[in-house]
Parts: C-alpha cells; sequence; structure tokens
C-alpha cells in the first residue's frame, strides 16, 4: 500500500509543476496509469486529483490538448465504483464539466461529453443535476449535430435523465422530437431508440404520435418517414411486432407506398422499409402476403415505366429510368423478406407472372445491389422443397448461379453459395447438372476463404454433395479439398465450420466399401483428428457429431480393426460412456455396439479385448440408466456377449 500511495502522490505532484509542458506529460502518464486499476484510480482521488485536474480543465490558460486529457482522466476515473463517482459529484464536477461545453473545440467537447455520460450512467449521479442551469438542455440539444459521438453521449445522457413527466417536458419543450426523431431514420443509431421510448409528448406516447402521422391525410413523406420510425423501434425491440401500431398501422402504411401510384423513391423506400421490419417475423409475412395484393402488385415493379405511364414530366421520366433499376432491387428484396419462412407464400411469389426468368435475368443484371437482392430472393425461396422440385428445376436457376459465384464480391459470394447449398440436397433434381458442372472446385476453394460465412458454405455444400453420393463423387471431393485442406478445416477455429466438416466426413464414412476404402488411405490421419477433437475444449453437439464419426468406422469391415488397434480411442469411447451427458453416452455406446457385433469375422475376439477393458462392466451400469433410449442401447449391446 505504501509503494502504491508513493507512486499515486508522485502523479499528482506533478500535476502542479511550473512547466505547462510537464503538467501535460503528468496528466497523460497519469491517464496510462489508471486505465483498469481502480485501487489506482481510488488513491488519486484520496490525494486529491480531482480538484486540480478540474481546475487545469477549466483554467482559460490551459492549451485545448491539457484540458481534453485532463477530462479524458476524470472520465476514467468515474469508470470505477460508485464511490468514486460520489467523489466526483461532490467535487463539482458535474458543472465544470457542462461549463466546458461552451468551448468551440469539438474534440474536448466529446470528451467532456463522454465523460458527463460515465457520470450520468451511474445510479448514484443525482439526475436533477442536468435541470440545474435552464441554459444546458438548449446547449446540448445544439450539440447534438456536431458529430455521431456527440449524438450518442447526448442521447445517452438524456435516456439516463429522463425519469419524470418534469424531465419530459423539459426535453419536449426544448425540442427533443424535432432534434432526435431525424436521426432514427438512420437504422445505425441504436442508440437512440431508448430515447425516444421515455418520451412523451403532450402526454401521449411517442409511437401513438407516429400513428398520427402515419394518416392519410397527412404528407406522403411525413406518413413514411413515421413508418419508417416505428419499424425501426420494432426492430430494436423497443415496440413488439403483434404491437397494434405495427400490425394495422405501420405495415398497410408501407404496403400502401408500394402502389403504383406513388413516385419512383417512395415505392422504393416503402418496400425496402417493409421488407427489413418483417424480416424476422413471420406472422408479420403472413399478414402483408394478404395486404392489397402486394405480391401481384411487387411485380409491376419490373414493368416500369411501361409504355402507358402517366408520366407526362420528360424530366420526371428521364430520373426514372435512370434508377428504375431500384425498384427491381426493392422488389427482390421485400419478395424475399415475404418468402422467408411460409411455404404458401413461396408458392405464391414463385407463381406470379415471369417470376423464376424475372430472377434469372436479375442474377446477371450490371447492377452489383440487384444482383445481390435476386440471389437473396432466389435463396429465400431455395428453403422450399416444393419450388426446389418444380420451378427451380424448370427454370434451370443453377447455371445463372453458377455464373454469379465466379469472381463475386464476398456479398454476393456468400448468398449465391447458400443457395447453392439448398440446390444440393438429395431431393434436388439440380443436383446432378450442377455435379456434372465441375462444382467441385469451386466449392473447396471457397473453403480456404478468410471469410467464416463463406467457409462454412464451401464444407456445407460439399458436405450435401457427399450424402448418400457414389463412390466416385466422394472420392472427387475427397481428392479435390486434400486432406491437408480438411484437417486444416478439422481444427477451424468456427464452431459452425468444424461442425460442417464433421458432418462431411460424417457422410464420406457411410455405406461399409467407402469406410474402409477412406479410413485404408486416410485411417491414420481422420484417428489423429478426432482424438484431437474429443481431447479438446469443445461443445457437446462437437462431440457428439465425432463419436458418431467413430461408431460409423465401427461399421466398417477392415476400418473396425484400426479403431481396436488404438488404445487411445478406446479409452476415449470408454470415458464418454461413463460422461453426465446422455447424447455423449448414446454416440460413444454406439461405437462399441458396432464393434461388438455378431455376425461378423473376429467378433469373438473384439468382445474378449473389449470385456478386459472394462467394457462390459460400463454396458452393465447403463443398462439401469435413467434415458430409456441409453438403457435400451446398452441393453441391446449387452445381448451380443450373451447370444
Amino acid at each position: 500500500m505504501q509503494e502504491v500511495t508513493a507512486t499515486s502522490r508522485h502523479y499528482v505532484d506533478r500535476l502542479f509543476d511550473p512547466d505547462p509542458q510537464k503538467v501535460l506529460q503528468g496528466v497523460i502518464d497519469m491517464k496510462n496509469a489508471v486505465i483498469g486499476n481502480n485501487k489506482q484510480k481510488a488513491n488519486l482521488i484520496v490525494l486529491g486529483a480531482v480538484p486540480r485536474l478540474l481546475y487545469l480543465l477549466q483554467q482559460g490558460s490551459s492549451s485545448s490538448e491539457l484540458r481534453t486529457e485532463c477530462a479524458v482522466v476524470l472520465g476514467s476515473l468515474a469508470m470505477g465504483t460508485e464511490n468514486n463517482i460520489k467523489s466526483l459529484v461532490d467535487c463539482h464536477i458535474i458543472p465544470a464539466l457542462l461549463q466546458g461545453l461552451l468551448c468551440p473545440d469539438l474534440i474536448f467537447i466529446e470528451a467532456c461529453l463522454r465523460c458527463l455520460r460515465t457520470v450520468f450512467i451511474s445510479p448514484v449521479t443525482p439526475v436533477q443535476l442536468l435541470y440545474t442551469d435552464p441554459t444546458v438542455i438548449p446547449h446540448l440539444m445544439s450539440l447534438l449535430s456536431r458529430s455521431q459521438r456527440t449524438q450518442e453521449y447526448i442521447t445517452q445522457i438524456f435516456s439516463h435523465c429522463c425519469k419524470t413527466p418534469e424531465h419530459q417536458t423539459v426535453l419536449f419543450n426544448h425540442g427533443a422530437i424535432q432534434n432526435i426523431a431525424p436521426l432514427l431514420i438512420s437504422p445505425s443509431y441504436k442508440v437512440l431508440h431508448s430515447v425516444l421510448l421515455s418520451v412523451l409528448v403532450d402526454g401521449e406516447l411517442l409511437a401513438q404520435v407516429f400513428v398520427r402521422m402515419m394518416q392519410r391525410d397527412q404528407p406522403v413523406e411525413m406518413q413514411l418517414t413515421a413508418a419508417k420510425c416505428l419499424t425501426y423501434m420494432c426492430r430494436a425491440g423497443a415496440v413488439r411486432t403483434d404491437d397494434g401500431c405495427i400490425v394495422l398501422k405501420t405495415l398497410p402504411c408501407l404496403v400502401r407506398m408500394c402502389s403504383k401510384e406513388r413516385l419512383l423513391e417512395e415505392r422504393v423506400e416503402g418496400a425496402e422499409t417493409l421488407a427489413y421490419l418483417m424480416e424476422p417475423d413471420v406472422e408479420l409475412q403472413r399478414i402483408a402476403s394478404v395486404t392489397d395484393h402486394l405480391v401481384a402488385m411487387l411485380a409491376d415493379y419490373f414493368k416500369y415505366p411501361s409504355s402507358v405511364s402517366a408520366i407526362t414530366d420528360i424530366k420526371r421520366l428521364d430520373h426514372d429510368l435512370k434508377h428504375a433499376h431500384e425498384l427491381r432491387q426493392a422488389a427482390f428484396r421485400l419478395y424475399a423478406s415475404l418468402g422467408s419462412n411460409d411455404e404458401d407464400i413461396r408458392k405464391k411469389i414463385t407463381e406470379t407472372e415471369n417470376m423464376m426468368d424475372r430472377i434469372v435475368s436479375g442474377l446477371s443484371e450490371s447492377s452489383i445491389k440487384v444482383r445481390l437482392a435476386a440471389v437473396r430472393c432466389l435463396h429465400s425461396l431455395s428453403r422450399s422443397v416444393q419450388q426446389l422440385r418444380t420451378s427451380f428445376h424448370d427454370h434451370a436457376v443453377w447455371k445463372p448461379l453458377m455464373k454469379l459465384l465466379q469472381n463475386a464480391p464476398d456479398e454476393v459470394l456468400v448468398m449465391a453459395s447458400s443457395t447453392l447449398c439448398n440446390l444440393l440436397l438429395e431431393f434436388s433434381p439440380s443436383k446432378e447438372p450442377i455435379l456434372e458442372s465441375g462444382v467441385i472446385e469451386l466449392l473447396c476453394s471457397l473453403t480456404q476463404s478468410d471469410s467464416p460465412a463463406l467457409r462454412v458454405n464451401g464444407i456445407w455444400a460439399l458436405m450435401n454433395m457427399a450424402f448418400q453420393a457414389d463412390q466416385k463423387v466422394k472420392g472427387e471431393i475427397v481428392r479435390a479439398l486434400g486432406t491437408e485442406q480438411l484437417f486444416r478445416l478439422l481444427s477451424d477455429p468456427d464452431t459452425n465450420v468444424l461442425m460442417k466438416t464433421l458432418g462431411l466426413l460424417r457422410n464420406l464414412l457411410s455405406t461399409r466399401p467407402h469406410i474402409d476404402q477412406i479410413m485404408s488411405s486416410h485411417g491414420k490421419q481422420i484417428l489423429q483428428a478426432v482424438t484431437l477433437i474429443l481431447e479438446g475444449d469443445h461443445s457437446i453437439e462437437v462431440k457428439e457429431q465425432t463419436l458418431c464419426i467413430l461408431a460409423n468406422i465401427a461399421d466398417g469391415n477392415t476400418a473396425k480393426e484400426l479403431l481396436m488397434t488404438n488404445d487411445d480411442i478406446l479409452q476415449k469411447i470408454k470415458y464418454y460412456m461413463g460422461h453426465s451427458n446422455v447424447k455423449l453416452q448414446l454416440a460413444a455406446t454406439f461405437c462399441i455396439s458396432n464393434l461388438i457385433w455378431n455376425e461378423e469375422d473376429g467378433s469373438q475376439e473384439r468382445q474378449d479385448k473389449l470385456r478386459e477393458l472394462g467394457f462390459v462392466d460400463i454396458l452393465h451400469k447403463l443398462t439401469q440408466a435413467s434415458d430409456p433410449n441409453l438403457c435400451d442401447r446398452a441393453k441391446t449391446a449387452m445381448q451380443q456377449y450373451l447370444a
């Protein structure tokens, strides 16, 4: 303690040096010393650093760099315990920082605001201190537009200091709605939703104010802005998706914006916002799909401008021709959102006139945004078994999709490869022609991407391809991927990649001749990888999948012997049979079942060896297990010994 206090005193003494340069250096050193060190913070407060820092911060003669650094250190001290905050408040930090906001230097203002935010967020700070000086709130409102940081800190201060009807009134009277509502238009300002919820306007909740703004007699721009505000509030979790203001007001208002009477940009914005609103909610998707014939209305987005177009204004026509692709993009985006869950809606979309042809031509449009929206739409529809079997096949959708996969930007690649995964499912008629088009190389190259999403999709598609495939296809996958890459993927830091790679391995190691063939050429490496995973710090799902691979290997004819001669692996199986998780016990017991199965060559020797290793005792114990499946599996295995 003596030591800490001595160094702390040294920091404080330097704040009184007559040389301003040394004072600045002292403050910077203090800043580095207190980061994450609560003991050091408490010592500096006890030794009187706060009044001196506040004095330097308020001195007109201090350089703006020194003043900023003082504000940063004070902010750091405030990040400590509640006692620290109490001490800071007692030293009158709040009026000093509020005074600092009058300085013209933006970086200093941001540092003061950041510190104020930290102080006001604490439950021990009296909120009333924000309202003591009547000039503070209007000044904060005027600082909102200075930078994204000032917006973030000020709105957080308001949300923490808006506790009573009086506070709400003060904020409202100083234009909180007018100043803050525009920030809502950008979905990146998630911070701001907390502020707006607590604001009452003339005793009415903000949501109700927006509902009034969406009435049909209001200007269209206002209706659309209000609908967007409610959409963002809904997506941020501030308004429920089944709330009347969403279902009965916002959704119908956005659907109205999609009608052909509206201007191009209103139709685009309406469709994009509606897509965003209902993206995560199947109920809203169902409601929208039966509102005002929306699915058919969107088909008009592709016929724009039509020859009978009522646009008489040449300038307007010229503008709209240049922007017609935005309509197609918005329509694809909305179709994607509408069809992301419900089978009937997908059917309705694909049966809309020329829909599949439109998607196919969208995949090769010059605008990258349209291509991305078209492939999102295709991906959404590809989740339907019915569509994969019918319209996808009839329109040979896989051809333009494969073309899109050549040198596209990552965003498009992720969507296109996700869609391809679905087209490679065993019941998809497109699987065969895709296989023949040389897709394996392409998918193997995706598994080497820096993007985890692309690695997942590459390996996922290969996994789907290997499912119930013939030996030729499996051999091609192993050859193209290369064992080195396969084992690299088995130690991938991304769990999804690891799970899909295990899935691929499991699909490759199915049916006896295939198991024996792959194990005879790669057995040693596969068992090494399996051992590492079973020893590693992985989830239950990963370990279960790994044990299932061992159970498949145990089902081979010659592959069995590789397990029987590997004591390390046998000990691991034994360990997992006694694990606390039933899924792992089941999978491990299945391995043993396959090894001791009676009707197979050498079963007697295998049974004897496993008896010596203590497996019979464990099986016997498991026949008393509380889980019925585990109990049955253990009994079945025990019967092999009795037969």
